[in-house]
C-alpha cells in the first residue's frame, strides 16, 4: 500500500484535523458517558483493572463495551480497506469518513433527553458508547493503513517521547517537530472545545459538531489532486 506523503499531500492537515475531532469524541465520552474513552483504548484498560480491584466509581460493563465496540470498528475497516486496496486515496477516504459522521450524527440523535449528570436513560449510554466506539475504532484502522508518521490522530505517547527524544537537547535532529507539536495541540484543543460543549448544553452538540468536521475535512482532502493516487 503506498500513500502520497509529500510536502503537496492534503494528509497530514486531515489528519491534524482528525486530531481535534479525537479531543472532542474524548470530551463526549469522558465527561459525557462516565469515566470511559471511546477513542483510546489504553485509558480503559487502566480503567478495567481499577474495576477489578474494587475501585469506587468504576464499573466492568461500559470498558468492556467500549473495547468491544471499537474492536469491530476496526474489524470492520481493516476488511473494507483490503477491498480498496488499489483504488483512489479519495474513494477510502470519503468512505472512512461517511461510516463515522453517520455513527457520530445517529449518536447525536440517541443524545437527544439525555442527561449527562445523572446519566439517565441508562440505555443510551451503552448505545452512545457502542457508536462512538465503532467509529472510532474504523478510524484507526484507517489511519493505520495511511501510515503518515507521527500523526495517529488518537494517541499522544509516542508523540510526546519523539518530541523529547529526538530532540537537539538529547542529540536528535527534531525531525517531524511541527507535525508533532501540532498533533498535541490540535487534540487540547479538541478536548477543550469538547469539554465546553458538554459541560454547557449536553452530547447532541458536539455530537453533531465532530461528525460534521470529519466530513467536511475529508472531502477538501479528497478533492485534492493527491486524492486520485491509489491506497
Amino acid at each position: 500500500m503506498t500513500t502520497e506523503k509529500t510536502a503537496t499531500s492534503p494528509l497530514p492537515w486531515l489528519l491534524l484535523l482528525l486530531s481535534v475531532t479525537t479531543g472532542l469524541v474524548d470530551a463526549i465520552s469522558v465527561l459525557g458517558l462516565g469515566k470511559v474513552f471511546t477513542a483510546n483504548m489504553t485509558g480503559n484498560v487502566v480503567f478495567l483493572g481499577f474495576a477489578a480491584s474494587g475501585a469506587p466509581s468504576f464499573k466492568f460493563a461500559p470498558y468492556v463495551f467500549a473495547i468491544t465496540s471499537f474492536m469491530i470498528g476496526a474489524l470492520i475497516a481493516g476488511q473494507i480497506g483490503k477491498r480498496h486496496a488499489g483504488s483512489p486515496l479519495r474513494r477510502w477516504l470519503i468512505i472512512a469518513a461517511s461510516v463515522e459522521a453517520i455513527l457520530l450524527w445517529v449518536a447525536a440523535g440517541v443524545a437527544v433527553g439525555f442527561d449527562v449528570t445523572t446519566q439517565t436513560p441508562g440505555s443510551s449510554v451503552y448505545i452512545i458508547i457502542a457508536l462512538t466506539g465503532i467509529a472510532m475504532g474504523f478510524r484507526n484502522a484507517t489511519i493505520r493503513q495511511l501510515k503518515v508518521p507521527d500523526l495517529t490522530t488518537t494517541v499522544l505517547t509516542l508523540t510526546i517521547t519523539g518530541l523529547a527524544a529526538d530532540s537537539s537537547f538529547a542529540g536528535g535532529t527534531n525531525p517531524n517537530w511541527a507535525r508533532r507539536i501540532g498533533s498535541v495541540a490540535a487534540i487540547f484543543l479538541g478536548a477543550a472545545i469538547g469539554a465546553w460543549f458538554v459541560t454547557h448544553g449536553g452530547l447532541v452538540a458536539p455530537l453533531i459538531l465532530t461528525g460534521g468536521l470529519i466530513f467536511a475535512g475529508t472531502l477538501a482532502c479528497a478533492l485534492h489532486p493527491a486524492a486520485s493516487k491509489p491506497l
